[in-house]
C-alpha cells in the first residue's frame, strides 16, 4: 500500500507540471485537479474521482486530493512551484524542466527525502521550512454550502434544475428566449435559448442543455446536444449538470468546429458564488497554524 501510494505521488508531480504547462503557470490546486481529471493520459479519472469514507469520522473525503497535496509540496520544496495565496505557479526552474524526461521518482523525490531526514535530525518541524497548506481546495474545507448546494441541485426534479440553471445563464448576461425550452417538453432537445450581445454590438445565439445527472454525463449525451443545437443555428453552447462529465465526454464536447462549454457542479457553485445566485455571503475567519500549534 505503501509503495503504491509513493508510486501515484511520483506520478502526479510528473502530471502537475504538464499541467501547469499546458494552463499558463499560474492555476488554483482545484484547477490543476480538473485538467488531471479531463487531460492526464497517465491518471485515470476514476483515480482522481475516488471517494473513500474515514474509519475514524465517518466524513467522505478523496485520496487523490491528498496525494495532490503532497506531490505539489514536494515541488516546492524542491523550487520547481511556489505559491502566492491561494495561487501556484511555476518557478523558473519550472518553466525550463524537459517534461519529456522529468521524473519525480528520480528528479524530486531523494531530494525531498533528504531534505525531511535532515529535518529530523536538525528537529526542524516541516513549518519552519515549508509553509504550506496541506489541505486540498481550502475551498470546500471551509465551505460546507458547496456540498449542500450540491445535494440540493440532485434533489430537485428536471424542471426545476432546468428553471435554475436558466436563470444563472440570465445572471451571466445571457437574454434567454422566452419560449425556446421553457416548455418541458417539445421544445426541439434544448433546455433554454438565448442571446449574447458583446461590447462591439455583435449577438451570439446561444443554446443550454441541463442535466439533473446522477452519474457523469456521457459523451452520447453531448453528441445529443449537438444534433439539437443545429436544429436552431446556436454559435455557441453550454452544456450545465449538476454532476461531472466522463473524460471522454470532454473530448466530444472539443470536438468539430464549435466547442460545447461545459460547466459541471463545481462550477456551477463558483458561478452562483460570483453572482450571488440564491445564496448569500457569510464572512468567517480560520485560524492559522500559530494559534492551533501545542508549542
Amino acid at each position: 500500500m505503501a509503495n503504491r501510494q509513493i508510486n501515484i505521488e511520483n506520478l502526479t508531480m510528473n502530471e502537475v507540471l504538464k499541467s501547469m504547462h499546458r494552463l499558463g503557470g499560474q492555476v488554483s490546486r482545484k484547477e490543476i485537479r480538473q485538467d488531471i481529471h479531463d487531460n492526464s493520459d497517465m491518471i485515470s479519472e476514476d483515480e482522481v474521482d475516488r471517494i473513500r469514507v474515514s474509519k475514524k469520522t465517518g466524513r467522505k473525503y478523496s485520496p487523490f486530493a491528498w496525494t495532490l497535496n503532497y506531490a505539489i509540496k514536494y515541488l516546492i520544496m524542491t523550487g520547481y512551484l511556489s505559491q502566492d495565496g491561494r495561487l501556484l505557479q511555476l518557478s523558473e526552474k519550472g518553466r525550463n524542466v524537459n517534461l519529456s524526461t522529468f521524473d519525480g521518482a528520480h528528479d524530486v523525490r531523494p531530494v525531498v527525502e533528504k531534505m525531511i531526514s535532515e529535518q529530523r535530525q536538525n528537529r526542524i518541524t516541516d513549518s519552519d521550512i515549508d509553509d504550506t497548506d496541506d489541505q486540498e481546495d481550502t475551498d470546500e474545507v471551509d465551505e460546507p454550502w458547496r456540498q449542500q448546494l450540491l445535494d440540493a441541485l440532485m434533489k430537485m426534479n428536471p424542471k426545476k434544475f432546468e428553471l435554475f440553471c436558466r436563470g444563472l445563464l440570465t445572471k451571466m448576461g445571457i437574454d434567454v428566449e422566452d419560449e425556446i425550452g421553457v416548455q418541458y417538453v417539445a421544445d426541439g432537445g434544448l433546455d433554454g435559448f438565448g442571446y449574447v450581445r458583446s461590447d462591439d454590438y455583435r449577438t451570439t445565439r446561444v443554446a443550454l442543455q441541463a442535466k439533473r445527472w446522477q452519474g457523469k454525463v456521457s459523451a452520447p449525451e453531448i453528441d445529443k446536444f449537438r444534433g439539437a443545437m443545429d436544429k436552431f443555428n446556436a454559435e455557441f453552447d453550454i452544456f450545465i449538470t449538476n454532476s461531472d462529465f466522463t473524460r471522454e465526454a470532454v473530448k466530444t464536447a472539443r470536438e468539430g468546429t464549435r466547442i460545447i462549454t461545459l460547466i459541471n457542479g463545481d462550477q456551477i457553485c463558483d458561478l452562483v458564488a460570483k453572482y450571488n445566485y440564491y445564496v448569500e455571503p457569510v464572512t468567517t475567519y480560520r485560524l492559522k497554524s500559530f494559534c492551533l500549534d501545542k508549542d
